[in-house]
């Protein structure tokens, strides 16, 4: 993908960009993980047809799960789960966008030599001193995402699941406002381009249910703020099931719920697991979006 392909996905915020999740790990949180040793890159494979087939427009390849409690990695394994992967994808369909989620700069450089398109970093490039050179150096979209969760600060609940403990926040809204700024300004200083970047408000990453829904409810505001293209990520994740009291594998409709909100809010693009559901609720709430001139809706 071109920084103006790129540029035009989100041109005018005409309509959000919907971005299926392909988890090449054995311990997805939301159980959806395709790894399993040789059948990976098939399993994986047909989970994209199936994403692009629905109508997404990027595909978001993780090779090491980010679920509260799960096993660190090292680059050697993330790179053999989702390397195949991404080339077999990007091989069957040249012009779909794929993003590498990964917080490595060995990983991601390996990754976008292979096809992808897009950097994911729940870490903002902090985790990896290499990262923000890879970044500036190779010029492609990168998605920087504010994160204060911590490794061992987890609780688990049965049918809950596990979730990161709320970080402590003076205002969660104006704290992760300055938080990414800051994140933005160490990616400038590093040479990466100001149009390269979108932001991610970190749902679910470090922050309590009612911190969440507070990004959520003012995401407009963080959009103002920033100026800055806003990727949201909330499909099938713990502060649903809190509010719902329901297990992951029942949280579509809650899902749905925050996706409308996000949309309706100024989110650019949403990452979700369940491609074809969320396409109907986003094309639903992009016309809702649409006014005319004259305070009318159009069509």
């Amino acid at each position: 993908m071109t920084m103006a392909m790129w540029q035009e996905l989100l041109r005018d915020g005409a309509r959000t960009m919907v971005m299926g999740i392909i988890n090449a790990t054995p311990d997805s949180f939301s159980g959806d993980g395709v790894y399993a040793d040789s059948e990976t890159v098939g399993a994986a494979v047909a989970l994209a047809e199936a994403q692009i087939t629905a109508g997404a427009d990027i595909l978001d390849i993780g090779g090491e799960s980010t679920r509260p409690g799960s096993d660190v990695i090292d680059a050697h394994t993330e790179k053999s789960r989702i390397l195949p992967v991404i080339e077999e994808i990007k091989g069957r369909h040249p012009d779909v966008a794929l993003s590498v989620d990964t917080y490595r700069a060995e990983v991601a450089a390996a990754a976008l030599d292979r096809g992808a398109d897009i950097i994911n970093d729940i870490w903002a490039a902090r985790a990896d001193p290499d990262m923000a050179s890879v970044m500036a150096e190779r010029g492609v979209p990168v998605v920087l995402m504010h994160n204060r969760s911590r490794p061992n600060a987890i609780l688990s609940e049965g049918r809950i699941g596990g979730e990161y403990i709320g970080a402590e926040y003076s205002h969660v809204v104006d704290d992760v406002i300055a938080e990414l700024a800051q994140l933005v300004d160490e990616l400038l200083a590093a040479k990466v381009a100001r149009d390269q970047i979108a932001l991610d408000p970190g749902i679910g990453f470090g922050k309590t249910v009612d911190q969440n829904l507070a990004l959520l409810r003012h995401l407009d505001i963080l959009k103002a703020r920033l100026d800055l293209p806003f990727l949201i990520g909330t499909s099938r994740k713990s502060f649903i099931g809190r509010i719902l009291d329901l297990p992951v594998e029942e949280r579509l409709e809650g899902t749905a719920a925050t996706v409308a909100a996000g949309i309706l809010q100024g989110a650019d693009i949403v990452r979700v697991h369940d491609v074809r559901e969320m396409i109907r609720v986003v094309r639903v709430i992009d016309r809702l979006k649409v006014v005319l001139p004259n305070g009318e809706v159009a069509g």
